[in-house]
């Protein structure tokens, strides 16, 4: 529908935005924290830098909410490290772990930011990789209860607003790339194995909330990419709807429904697939009601028909084929940026639309940005119309989802400050403020406030109503 008046957003809409402990926070020895796999991850990205550094966020914490309330954030989506928390296998807390988020939190809160909290952003401590065998271990569901609830009943008290885990669908669809697949003999099988461990413990996570948190509200964070179909041709529409249950729909119905839908179980029956699951734990898991969804989208696809014997082309992000199911394809209707995602803000309203339709749960969002190539220039400013323009067109489309009729409570973009890539390093630049330092060398680490840090000011400050 076209309206016919620019959108209006509800009144006590959160507008801020998100980091994860691993890219923001550097600091990755300090103060007790033990190495997590994605550290390890991070230093095979060469030549990009790895987060040992990041933008030093762990020193640089009070001066980035201080600039976080300039802007006029009311709200703050971070995660904590588990690595930060508890560092070994003996269980035992880390006091100078807590006492750095109850110092960050605490800052938020005084500048009246609230704080919303993921529990597990891509961060897998190495000893439990190690020791309990990580996602591949059903021991590892009990130690991820153990630290949840520690990290309810330490911050439960200030932060009501709760992530359980960040894009499970991307751990499982890119799994090969995020090295979650590490130790898998034969990983199209073994993540689905996987995929049920992550989802018991997500379940973990929902259920102490509620039982924990007076007030407290939980929810997952999906990666979420609207995926079209190529053309009118029925056979695109239907690889569409394959894509889309292969990439996120399998794991949103587990979410919402409490249960594995038809689509996946025809799937294992077929592919010969085991998930393991065992006595209790669809009960576990319908116990766990989450309250929202957290949506973490950047741009949309398009799918093709893909028949049973086409060559299977993996291709991870650009264009893969899957005989049988689907292949993506370039849509010519949308540009893309320097790393070739679609710039497509409509995507925005369609995949808000088509959850809610679905799901009638509130969502936030999580994510949402535009990366670049980025420098200061002569005259000491970093001028980023790009991103200014790619804000501006992406929010109005989550205006025109809540006069549509979306439950929308916030809008979290991805990033306040320049942090580190999960593949590109501190190239590929994100934030509303400039982090003075590069893949080569780490420099002093100024904040520098890009244009878009003062556009998005004055969009928050209006609550959505001033576009210019």
């Amino acid at each position: 529908m076209y309206y016919k008046t620019d959108p209006l957003f509800p009144e006590k809409f959160m507008w801020g935005a998100s980091s994860a402990a691993w890219q923001v926070e550097g600091a990755v020895s300090e103060d007790g924290r033990s190495p997590a796999i994605i550290d390890l991850n991070s230093r095979t990205k060469k030549p990009f830098a790895d987060n040992s550094i990041a933008a030093d966020h762990y020193h640089h914490y009070k001066e980035d909410v201080a600039l976080m309330a300039e802007c006029g954030f009311s709200s703050y989506r971070f995660s904590i490290s588990w690595s930060r928390i508890i560092p070994a296998s003996d269980g035992k807390v880390n006091q100078k772990g807590i006492r750095f988020y109850n110092n960050l939190i605490n800052e938020l809160i005084a500048h009246n930011i609230t704080p919303i909290v993921t529990l597990y952003h891509y961060d897998m401590p190495v000893w439990v990789n190690e020791q309990l065998g990580g996602w591949h271990d059903r021991r590892t569901v009990d130690a991820f209860d153990a630290y949840v609830r520690v990290c309810f009943k330490e911050f439960g008290d200030r932060v009501k607003y709760w992530l359980s885990i960040n894009e499970q669908n991307m751990q499982i669809c890119y799994g090969n790339w995020l090295g979650v697949d590490k130790g898998c003999d034969d990983w199209e099988k073994d993540k689905w194995r996987i995929n049920h461990i992550i989802n018991l413990c997500h379940a973990k996570a929902v259920i102490a909330c509620h039982e924990i948190v007076k007030g407290g509200k939980i929810g997952p964070v999906s990666g979420y990419v609207p995926i079209y179909p190529a053309s009118c041709k029925p056979e695109d529409q239907i690889a569409a709807m394959n894509a889309e249950e292969l990439t996120e729909k399998i794991w949103n119905d587990l979410y919402a429904h409490g249960e594995y839908n038809g689509f996946v179980q025809k799937l294992w029956k077929d592919q010969d697939v085991d998930p393991d699951i065992r006595p209790g734990d669809m009960e576990l898991i319908k116990k766990a009601k989450i309250d929202y969804f957290a949506l973490n989208c950047y741009r949309s696809n398009v799918a093709a028909d893909c028949k049973p014997g086409d060559t299977q082309v993996d291709l991870q992000f650009v264009y893969p084929k899957f005989p049988g199911m689907y292949q993506l394809v370039a849509n010519p209707y949308v540009k893309t940026t320097d790393w070739d995602w679609e710039i497509d803000p409509i995507a925005m309203r369609y995949m808000l639309r088509y959850v809610w339709d679905h799901y009638r749960l509130p969502m936030m969002i999580t994510e949402n940005g535009f990366a670049a190539h980025e420098s200061v220039t002569a005259d000491g400013h970093v001028h980023d119309q790009a991103r200014i323009d790619f804000l501006r067109d992406q929010i109005f489309q989550i205006g025109q989802a809540v006069m549509d009729g979306c439950d929308v409570i916030a809008y979290n973009l991805w990033s306040f400050t320049d942090l580190l890539s999960t593949g590109n390093g501190m190239a590929k630049r994100y934030g509303l403020v400039y982090i003075n330092t590069t893949d080569d060398d780490v420099l002093d680490l100024k904040r520098i406030k890009k244009d878009s840090f003062n556009w998005y000011s004055k969009l928050i400050r209006s609550n959505g109503r001033v576009w210019e």
